[in-house]
């Protein structure tokens, strides 16, 4: 065997190899031996077919794939030992490469073109200045948080006189022109109204201040603008009939019952925290700003990796590609998209592909290594964030390392954990070479630069 590496340019080259039959005949012989051992034939024993037989019937096939595995380990080979930083997998040559036949020959040549990776140098320092966006914690993010963990532990009261939230609970019963109770008309009993989730405000001011045993006079579909899921759920019917009910309805109100938010106490305060982590109102506020502050750290960092790609960009500035090829490459990939595809999006991926060797050359200067209990500290973090979205900022850790083992057994998961953990590190790295001009930010004006 016989593997050449001749470089045409900067950036493509052309590998050749070489296969002699004593490359791939001892493989072949083993497999048509793994053939003999198990092939059903009739007239046969299984184990005692003729050789000659098998050879007969699967030599060509096998020759062609033993061929093809030597070849790859081949290929795959001379890359590896020989630090070859290739784009793309190799493809063969258009010119070059001659006609294979398995039935009459026994040497073969291969040649494939190789797109090679440009040769640049990534790096940034003190000279380099990258906005750094920390997004101020707000009171309203504070209070919103606090309310949800006043409404876990509230209750529902029984009043007597309506206010905005409040649920109520009576007799609904169609009327007709003159304002009667229609004979055969649509009633309801039991009807739940939340005036508050009506559309039109006039409708729903007809319920401020009601009491117990009032007897209102309200359109229900002008009151839900119409909206025929609504109306159907209210009264009782059908969707399809539903919008067609323009009636005004009369509402005797039975019940009025509130949501009363529980006390900030320190049950609430160990639910959230823990036994014993905070023991004031003060604390626990103090406590879920600096939660949520840590949440936005990744917001941040990823919004500093956006700026710092554009300061690399235009430091390392336009490479050198061996464009044909990655064309030939990116068409065998979107075949069924075909030649207009890659002609759109040719330029987009060059810019990525940029981006990812930036990427990776920084990643192996700065000797950033991604290890096992990094992925799985991502994982606990990722189910932390998710918890975290409704308000569970305490989690066991016998619960974290369950969700993050689950997400651990699948290797699309695992894939982006590790991405994750390598931007994490990249951008913990690149902070302390660059200056950082450090701004505080609304979430509205942080939100409003992704626009």
């Amino acid at each position: 065997m016989n593997v050449s590496l001749q470089n045409i340019d900067k950036v493509s080259a052309q590998l050749t190899v070489k296969l002699e039959k004593a490359d791939y005949q001892g493989k072949v012989d083993k497999s048509l031996k793994s053939l003999r051992q198990k092939a059903q034939i009739p007239g046969f024993r299984q184990g005692m077919v003729p050789l000659s037989l098998i050879k007969k019937m699967y030599g060509k096939s096998v020759i062609a794939e033993e061929v093809n595995k030597t070849l790859q380990e081949a290929v795959y080979n001379y890359i590896k030992e020989n630090k070859v930083n290739m784009l793309g997998e190799p493809l063969p040559n258009e010119e070059k490469q001659q006609a294979i036949d398995f039935d009459t020959m026994e040497e073969f040549d291969f040649v494939f073109d190789i797109a090679l990776a440009p040769e640049f140098k990534a790096e940034v320092d003190t000279k380099d200045k990258v906005d750094y966006y920390t997004i101020k914690v707000s009171d309203e993010m504070v209070e919103n948080q606090v309310k949800m963990y006043t409404q876990r532990t509230g209750k529902y009261d029984k009043v007597d006189v309506y206010e905005e939230n409040d649920m109520l609970k009576g007799l609904l019963a169609q009327l007709d022109d003159e304002g009667n109770t229609k004979e055969s008309g649509i009633q309801v009993e039991g009807a739940v109204l939340m005036p508050s989730y009506m559309k039109n405000d006039d409708q729903k001011a007809i319920f401020a201040n009601a009491k117990i045993n009032d007897v209102l006079v309200f359109n229900p579909n002008v009151a839900y603008d119409g909206h025929e899921a609504e109306l159907a759920s209210l009264l009782k019917i059908d969707k399809a009939i539903a919008k067609d009910v323009k009636s005004n309805f009369s509402f005797q109100i039975e019940e009025i019952t509130r949501f009363v938010p529980g006390d900030l106490n320190q049950e609430v305060f160990d639910q959230a925290f823990g036994e014993g982590v905070v023991k004031t109102e003060e604390e626990f506020r103090a406590k879920i700003k600096e939660n949520i502050a840590a949440r936005f750290v990744a917001d941040s960092d990823y919004k500093f990796l956006i700026d710092i790609r554009k300061v690399l960009m235009e430091k390392v500035g336009k490479l050198e590609f061996p464009d044909a090829l990655l064309k030939r490459i990116m068409l065998l990939n979107n075949e069924e998209k075909g030649e207009e595809y890659v002609a759109e999006n040719y330029d987009k991926s060059i810019e990525e592909l940029t981006w990812h060797l930036i990427k990776e050359q920084l990643v192996e200067s700065n000797n950033i290594k991604v290890e096992q209990e990094d992925v799985l500290k991502m994982a606990k973090e990722t189910t932390k964030a998710q918890f975290a979205q409704y308000g569970m900022l305490s989690i066991p850790d016998d619960v974290l390392d369950n969700y993050a083992q689950e997400m651990l057994k699948k290797k699309e998961t695992i894939n982006n954990l590790v991405s994750r953990v390598v931007e994490v590190k990249l951008a913990e790295v690149l902070k302390a070479k660059v200056t950082l001009e450090n701004k505080v930010v609304s979430m509205e004006e942080f939100n409003k630069m992704f626009e």
